[in-house]
């Protein structure tokens, strides 16, 4: 694992990441879908062209809508045709395996996130999509599509995402650059405490859904889902374009929460709409916590929910000369893991990249969890650090 110095970048903050369950492309794959709208059913026989559905929850949102689909102001990437609908316009009723707008609306509580929504049956990337038209969508729009056939993750990799998986993207728009590194924190968190929801709403035993930092969700052991988070900086304010990807009902090559939650109990079957809605119900709530007080309220919560405390991890030092045996405590104030070693030494541990455990060389590995050594905290650091240590230790 190559040394990754202190980066000061929020692009570089804001790690990419995938979802296991997705495969990724290894040659060029043709979809052929149905679609309830038949003129574009017609024009859905290639990777060329796509189809997007606009739709509100109000008035004043489906207003929005219509005007982004009256404009033509949306684009994909590549070249890739779009035609947009109205859900309104065309008469149009979700079938059977697709997203159901209504269910989707009728459980959604929030006051930003999630009321203008934008569905595809498929589409090359969720995120592609709020990324490249974030000026002309209004803050906090989500795009949901139900197949996506070149998924974004980290150091540009490709995926195949299939159907029964979860797959949007949103976004954000903020002014407090120090509090951005922690929005993939608090998505992931989300994420957990909106199955959480759902569970106690319905009765239903909970699924123990948990973080592996930065950005990956976990159950039973095995990957469910990832969060991709990207920004840019326009007129001092940042941008964020956020992704999710859950598995909710495909079950290869790891799991999904219906197929963990089917051991537990019969008859119930988690829908993408409800987690959907749940999710940005949370998500606003939490997010008004981090903008107006940072992530500290939310650390104590954050870190009940993850995997690592206490998690003993081998590393190298940046020239590869000498390893260190580290035992992780938590976060540093920039997002990154803090880590103390045996003789006491403070370290901030970054990611190692998107290296799988047959190339990774230069860092051994515990509990399958690769990171690299940034730096020796500052005399101003271990101060830093020994104050979180300390507040850890209550936990």
């Amino acid at each position: 694992m190559l040394f990754s110095p202190l980066r000061t970048s929020f692009h570089c903050f804001l790690s990419l990441q995938h979802t296991s369950s997705f495969t990724r492309i290894h040659q060029k794959t043709v979809f052929n879908l149905s679609f309830s709208i038949a003129t574009a059913t017609a024009r859905m026989d290639s990777q060329l062209s796509c189809v997007l559905v606009l739709s509100g929850k109000s008035a004043s949102d489906r207003e929005l809508a219509k005007s982004l689909k009256e404009n033509s102001s949306l684009k994909l990437a590549d070249e890739v045709k779009l035609a947009t609908f109205l859900q309104s316009e065309t008469g149009w009723q979700s079938e059977k395996d697709e997203f159901d707008f209504n269910k989707y609306m009728d459980s959604l509580m929030t006051t930003c996130f999630g009321r203008v929504l934008l569905w595809s049956p498929r589409l090359p990337s969720t995120q592609d999509v709020v990324s490249l038209n974030f000026c002309e969508i209004p803050v906090g729009c989500v795009c949901i599509a139900d197949v996506q056939f070149k998924g974004r993750g980290r150091s540009q990799n490709i995926w195949e995402s299939p159907k029964g998986s979860l797959l949007f993207s949103f976004t954000i728009q903020m002014e407090d650059g120090r509090v951005v590194p922690h929005v993939q924190y608090v998505v992931c968190l989300a994420v957990t405490e909106a199955i959480k929801d759902i569970a106690l709403k319905n009765g239903i035993p909970p699924l123990d859904v948990r973080i592996k930092w930065p950005n990956d969700l976990y159950l039973e052991s095995l990957k469910v889902g990832g969060i991709l988070c990207t920004s840019t900086y326009k007129s001092k304010k940042f941008n964020v374009s956020v992704g999710v990807g859950l598995n909710v009902d495909n079950d290869k090559p790891t799991t999904s929460l219906n197929a963990a939650l089917q051991k537990l109990t019969s008859g119930y079957q988690l829908r993408r709409e409800e987690i959907t809605s749940a999710f940005f119900n949370k998500f606003e709530h939490l997010f008004h916590i981090l903008i107006n007080q940072s992530f500290q309220p939310l650390e104590e919560l954050y870190y009940k929910t993850w995997l690592h405390s206490g998690q003993r991890i081998v590393v190298q030092d940046q020239d590869r000369l000498m390893e260190h045996v580290v035992t992780v405590q938590g976060l540093t104030s920039s997002g990154y893991l803090l880590a103390i070693a045996d003789d006491g030494e403070i370290y901030e541990l970054h990611p190692d990249g998107n290296r799988t455990g047959e190339e990774e060389t230069n860092v051994r590995r515990s509990d399958d969890l690769f990171f690299c050594v940034a730096a020796n905290a500052s005399s101003t650091g271990h101060k830093k650090a020994d104050t979180m240590r300390q507040g850890l230790n209550k936990l």
